[in-house]
């Protein structure tokens, strides 16, 4: 087949895949539901020039009763439900089903692209590069999406000390404690104010403020904050002087930070060597692979083989069990618990 059309044909492929993204991002199911997200995500109102819509295609796509019930049907399983929650911790304005299409798109997305570079670099088109290349669309929306996560829960703890202070000062100046949460929201930056201003829209929803809190627990999940959150629930029930509790629990936080800062710079060598055991290899072989295509043909000739398994696959799949085996012994050794 003439490479030409080939390449118009992935062409073609890949616009659909971004077009139908993109009308799943753009889909919404629900007057009421659609609202009360809005209200308790803090999500900015429509314009009038986006409500002035000429109902397109896509305006159609977004009130379609099937989409809506295929959102409803991912959300109400265990999977969608972690996959809502880590949504939320990360701060993507996505929904369980606009996630899944990108993670799908990209599985499909990546091992194409590759395919159709391989008119122009031959040793791409290989079955092993086009599975490789599955394996890195497939996990690589994960990736994305836990370090979203790991960043902000990073920015979280370092402004949980300063945001405890703030909330244990005004409480002394007299006000009450959820007076003081909207004091945090007003001053405090993200992503901090926006995880207590959805505490705030909880409960002018309705909901108790304990239940609004252990939401917010078990949407950051923050150890720090879990600590704040379990010395408020207790003062609650037995009481005490709150401010005083505040002040003790922002000095344990910033003196974990602060040792955790140090054990981090004291252990960067050896998390640097865990990551060149863990990919120098890998990345040296993808290179080769790449200048010289035919530089591991003999490791999967046939004989010498084992069991009917050539040798090289044999040895390729050790080493790969044994850099694993060395990169998980160094990160559990610079992995130190405070």
């Amino acid at each position: 087949m003439n490479p030409l059309i080939l390449l118009i044909a992935g062409v073609a492929a890949v616009a659909i895949l971004l077009i139908a993204v993109g009308l799943a991002i753009s889909s919404r199911g629900g007057v009421t539901i659609e609202r009360l997200e809005r209200y308790a995500a803090g999500r900015k109102a429509e314009t009038p020039e986006s409500k002035s819509g000429d109902g397109g295609l896509a305006d159609l796509i977004a009130s379609s009763a099937a989409l809506a019930s295929l959102n409803r049907a991912v959300e109400r399983r265990d999977f969608g439900a972690n996959l809502l929650r880590d949504l939320g911790a990360a701060d993507l304005k996505l929904k369980a089903s606009e996630f899944l299409t990108i993670w799908a798109s990209s599985t499909v997305g990546l091992p194409a692209f590759v395919f159709l570079l391989g008119f122009v670099i031959k040793s791409l088109q290989s079955p092993i590069v086009l599975l490789v290349a599955l394996g890195i669309g497939f996990v690589l929306p994960r990736l994305w999406l836990g370090r979203r996560k790991s960043s902000r829960l990073n920015a979280f703890n370092k402004q949980l000390p300063d945001t405890i202070t703030l909330i244990a000062n005004a409480l002394r100046a007299g006000s009450s404690f959820l007076q003081s949460i909207e004091l945090v929201v007003r001053e405090s930056r993200p992503p901090i104010s926006i995880e207590f201003g959805r505490v705030i829209r909880e409960v002018n929803l309705g909901l108790p403020f304990d239940t609004a809190l252990e939401n917010m627990v078990k949407r950051v999940k923050s150890e720090d904050f879990e600590l704040m959150a379990t010395a408020i629930a207790i003062q609650h029930q037995v009481g005490g002087n709150l401010a005083e509790i505040l002040d003790s629990i922002a000095f344990t936080i910033r003196e974990r930070i602060r040792i955790k800062g140090e054990i981090r710079a004291l252990t960067a060598q050896q998390r640097m060597s865990g990551y060149v055991v863990g990919g120098l290899p890998i990345g040296l072989a993808a290179f080769i692979y790449i200048a010289a295509p035919n530089f591991f043909d003999p490791m999967f000739a046939k004989p010498p083989d084992v069991l009917g398994i050539p040798l090289g696959v044999i040895l390729i799949a050790v080493a790969l069990v044994m850099m694993g085996i060395g990169f998980f012994f160094i990160r559990k050794i610079v992995d130190i618990e405070v």
